[in-house]
């Protein structure tokens, strides 16, 4: 998505007509609440509908919901919405607390209100897209965008509009210094290279060029600000595509500094309201399990007291969150308690192991404990399983990106685990699968993910061959 407030895009009558849409729409929800519940249209009324249509009006202009979504998803869109929206209802309420307009009965008013503007505002930008996307397979609408670079960032970016054909862009194709006239296979279409960079700039004061996509690599930058300069002398839309996918990205995203644009190249994916969730789904579930295998519990730390000399429970230290150290709660399985800088992984019939922690570690109920871990705070029900310190130490010198794993919390099970990278680690291979299916969980990761985890855990069990 386009940063917002980075340039000012071109004003429509498209844009015109969607604020006065916005308008009719917010007042149309109001309209329709108060006649559901047979609320008489007063004056206090005219004015709370007003009051909301302008909120909603300065804080979705403010925040960039008026500027062009040609290359953004629904799903940024309807955020930008939401935002602007619930500062409305807030400013609504505020309004109708000073002046004691808040009987039982319009509360009820409000909050239907509430919900349907939302959806309203909602599915009329859905309705849009629809009829642009229409519009578009139809020839209309259209964009015309040449890419300047034909190396792998171009045809990574060329793979996206070819794909992606809601958004109306008609490609026409490379430009670059460093190749000579060709055609490159992209989404199973050839592109053809049209000329060097200088090329591209006449073609653009020539016209009918609408956008165009310098993605040039991070040694061109001299190159990259003299055909800027020369574009200044056109009226194309000009975008920089920063080559940063020459890093291992982890969840990169725009974030502003107090105006000023930088880009995560490695962030963990619960910012905002994720974090939120995420500690939610921690704590019911993870309440709810306890509660279900107390006995359990119970029952394995009675074996595990009677059958071999040692404390019931085994607390490692292992790395967390930002690479914080916590303890992480288990049931003893060995006649030892190992927790230094030299740890052995367990192996295949390892003389360490009793005879009932090898029952406890193939069916991974020895793990059970660590739902203890989860309520405390220091453990997620999904993540990356925690490591020794010593294990953690030895593979971050070997596995680039291995400490990568410590942007979430550790996780009871995880996306690894599930796709049969668990237990012994003897290879250095094995180990670098496991860290890219944890890289692969934080990239991707979604409450729904986090349940088919979950529910993928629960039926193929915990056991494992690999594990000793």
């Amino acid at each position: 998505m386009p940063h917002r407030g980075l340039v000012k895009q071109r004003s429509s009558s498209l844009n015109v007509a969607s604020r006065l849409f916005d308008a009719v729409l917010t007042i149309a929800g109001f309209a329709f609440a108060a006649w559901y519940y047979g609320y008489p249209w007063n004056p206090y009324f005219s004015s709370f509908a007003a009051i909301a249509a302008v909120v909603f009006y300065f804080a979705a202009a403010k925040s960039g919901l008026y500027q062009s979504w040609r290359t953004s998803s629904l799903t940024d869109e309807t955020v930008f919405v939401l935002r602007a929206w619930l500062l409305a209802m807030l400013v609504v309420m505020a309004a109708a607390l000073l002046i004691k307009f808040t009987g039982r009965f319009f509360l009820h008013v409000l909050v239907l209100w509430a919900g349907a503007g939302f959806l309203l505002l909602v599915v009329s930008r859905i309705a849009l897209r629809f009829v642009l996307r229409f519009a578009r397979r139809k020839g209309m609408n259209l964009r015309t965008v040449v890419i300047g670079g034909a190396g792998d960032l171009g045809v990574r970016l060329a793979a996206v509009i070819l794909k992606s054909e809601w958004m109306g862009f008609k490609l026409l194709g490379f430009y670059d210094d460093g190749h000579k006239l060709s055609s490159y296979a992209v989404s199973g279409v050839d592109i053809d290279v049209l000329g060097n960079l200088d090329e591209l700039v006449d073609d653009v004061k020539k016209g009918h060029i609408d956008f165009v996509y310098l993605a040039l690599p991070l040694r061109a930058e001299a190159r990259v600000k003299d055909v800027l300069k020369k574009l200044a002398d056109t009226t194309a839309s000009v975008y920089i595509v920063p080559d940063i996918f020459t890093f291992e990205l982890l969840n990169a995203r725009l974030v502003e500094m107090n105006g000023i644009p930088t880009i995560s190249v490695y962030e963990g994916p619960y910012f905002g309201i994720n974090d939120w969730i995420k500690r939610l789904e921690d704590v019911t579930i993870g309440a709810g399990i306890l509660l279900l295998i107390s006995p359990i519990l119970l029952m394995i730390a009675a074996g595990v007291k009677l059958s071999s000399p040692g404390p019931v429970m085994f607390k490692q230290k292992r790395y967390g969150f930002n690479g914080e150290q916590i303890l992480v709660w288990k049931f003893r399985s060995m006649t030892v308690c190992e927790d230094g800088p030299d740890i052995p992984q367990a192996r295949k019939d390892d003389p360490r192991v009793t005879r009932l922690g090898q029952f406890l570690r193939r069916t991974s109920l020895d793990e059970l404990p660590q739902f203890i871990n989860v309520i405390q705070g220091r453990m997620s029900i999904v993540g990356p399983r925690p490591h020794a310190i010593a294990h953690n130490e030895y593979y971050r010198k070997l596995i680039p990106g291995y400490m990568l794993r410590h942007k979430v919390k550790p996780g009871i099970t995880g996306w690894a685990q599930v796709n049969g990278w668990r237990g012994e680690t003897e290879t250095l291979e094995k180990m670098k699968k496991r860290v890219e299916f944890d890289l692969e969980y934080m990239r991707n990761w979604s409450l729904w993910l986090d349940m088919k985890i979950i529910f993928k855990t629960l039926r193929v069990g915990f056991s494992s061959k690999n594990a000793y």
